[in-house]
Order: C-alpha cells, then sequence, then structure tokens
C-alpha cells in the first residue's frame, strides 16, 4: 500500500501526464488541421480533424477542472493555476478565475437556484442559460481575433475556421449534456442525497469518450471532489 505522500507523488505524476498528453496532442492536431491540410481536398481527414479537436477540447476543459479542484497537482496551486489557465485559453479563451468562483458555487449548491450551471428549463433552453453564463465577449474577442489572425496569415482558406471555433462550441454542447444535464436534471426517481447529481449508466468507455469521466461517475465526483477525472472509475468501485 502507498502511504499518502506517495499517493499524493504518484496523483501528480499522472495528473501531469495525462494532461500533458492532451495538450500535446490538442496542439499537433490543431496545427495539422489548421496549418497543412485542405479539408476541401481532404474532407474524411478534415471530419476526423474535427471530432478529435471537438473530443481534446472537452479535455482541455476536464484538466482546466482538475486544477480547480487541485486534484491536478495535489499541493501545488501555482502549477494548478498556470496549467488551469493554460488549458481554458486553448479552449476558448475563458478566464480560469472567473470560472472557479462559478464552479465553486456550482458545487456548494448543486442543482438548485444558487447554482449557476442549473436552470429550470429544457435542455436545449438550459443550454443557452449555460452558454450565456460562460461565453462572453473576452471569448467571442479571443476567437474572433484568432480567426482574424489565420486569415490574415493563412488567405482565403476558410476552412481552417472550423478547427477551433467549431470544435469548441461542440465541445461546450458535450461537456453540458454528459456533465451537467443529464447528471443533475431532475428525474422520476429522486436524487441519492443533497448533491443533487447521479451517474447515468455508461460503460467505462462511453464515459471516457463522452466527458473524460465526468458524464458516466459524475455522483462520484461530487461525493470526491478531489479525485482526478481518471480516478473516478475507482472512486465508483469503492462506493
Amino acid at each position: 500500500m502507498l502511504d499518502a505522500q506517495q499517493d499524493v507523488a504518484r496523483q501528480t505524476l499522472i495528473g501531469l501526464t495525462l494532461a500533458g498528453l492532451v495538450f500535446a496532442a490538442w496542439i499537433v492536431l490543431h496545427v495539422l488541421a489548421v496549418w497543412r491540410l485542405d479539408a476541401t481536398v481532404h474532407p474524411l481527414a478534415a471530419l476526423a480533424c474535427l471530432l478529435g479537436l471537438t473530443w481534446l477540447s472537452v479535455g482541455l476543459f476536464i484538466v482546466a477542472h482538475d486544477a480547480m479542484h487541485g486534484s491536478l497537482a495535489p499541493g501545488h496551486a501555482e502549477i494548478n493555476t498556470a496549467i488551469g489557465t493554460l488549458a481554458l485559453v486553448l479552449y476558448a479563451g475563458f478566464s480560469f478565475q472567473r470560472i472557479i468562483v462559478k464552479h465553486r458555487m456550482h458545487h456548494i449548491a448543486p442543482g438548485t437556484d444558487d447554482d449557476p450551471d442549473f436552470a429550470r428549463a429544457g435542455p436545449f433552453s438550459w443550454y443557452r442559460a449555460f452558454i450565456d453564463r460562460y461565453f462572453g465577449r473576452r471569448e467571442a474577442l479571443i476567437l474572433i481575433g484568432a480567426t482574424a489572425l489565420y486569415a490574415l496569415l493563412l488567405g482565403p482558406r476558410w476552412p481552417y475556421v472550423a478547427f477551433w471555433t467549431i470544435p469548441s462550441l461542440l465541445a461546450s454542447f458535450q461537456l453540458f449534456w454528459f456533465g451537467t444535464y443529464l447528471p443533475h436534471r431532475p428525474g422520476p426517481e429522486p436524487f441519492p442525497d443533497r448533491h443533487n447529481a447521479r451517474s447515468p449508466h455508461m460503460s467505462k468507455w462511453a464515459s471516457l469518450l463522452t466527458c473524460f469521466h465526468f458524464g458516466g461517475y459524475h455522483h462520484e465526483h461530487h461525493l470526491s471532489p478531489g479525485s482526478p477525472w481518471w480516478r473516478l472509475p475507482a472512486a465508483h468501485r469503492g462506493a
């Protein structure tokens, strides 16, 4: 058995390694799609890049989410803040400091009127409210500015616009649907406890592909917010 100090060191090593892999994969695929790929000549490759960047954008947000909880590198606040900030800038220009405040409010009063992630509405109205709370002028200016810069550098190769703005938007819906709506929507069965969260039934692989385990094991996350995304299946088995 690992003692507490060894376990923290192991969690930090694994967390930073996985975060590095997500960063590296997103950057390589983004550069390939924007600078090297002619989407009009290779539409299937372009579609594969679009889907890959969408999933990796979800991964960027989940890396930032672990950083918010201090579970990316436990005991290293500066590392968590630096990596979380970079992940959200790459994702869509989000402010780490602004989102961490709202996310703490979510954990204080999940599934209530005091929860900034919750809305008493249907899924699409809820998603629109979700976007309104997080996607503002700053994010729009960053995405538009990056697109304009690409246009100046690359000329009229319009498909490159798809490989940042569109994956970010698709990832936002993926994060909302699997990480917020399905776990926190009221249903005929009562929630198991005050966290007003449930873990939708899905396989381990489906949980990974949809929301890096924050969909399939969302209740476990609320029970153990200090567990990083890759430990949530083990938290489920322990529960």
